[in-house]
């Protein structure tokens, strides 16, 4: 996957925790070092994310995004 933003901190996958419309997802990318994001459960369907998986938080501006 090729990104034009910078901020890319690969990690695993400690947490999703699916809400009505909104699935959040934590990432560790470094020991303590964990980011959370806030996605559609759509997304967080399509991307099959799952504790222990891997996965890449993906910062930009004020947005935290999730790939694969």
């Amino acid at each position: 996957m090729k990104l034009s933003a910078r901020n890319q901190f690969a990690g695993t996958i400690t947490e999703v925790r699916k809400g009505v419309t909104t699935t959040h997802v934590k990432i560790e990318v470094a020991p303590g070092v964990v980011f959370t994001s806030a996605i559609t459960n759509e997304s967080a369907e399509e991307l099959g994310l799952a504790v222990g998986g891997r996965a890449v938080a993906v910062v930009k501006a004020s947005d935290v995004m999730v790939g694969v």
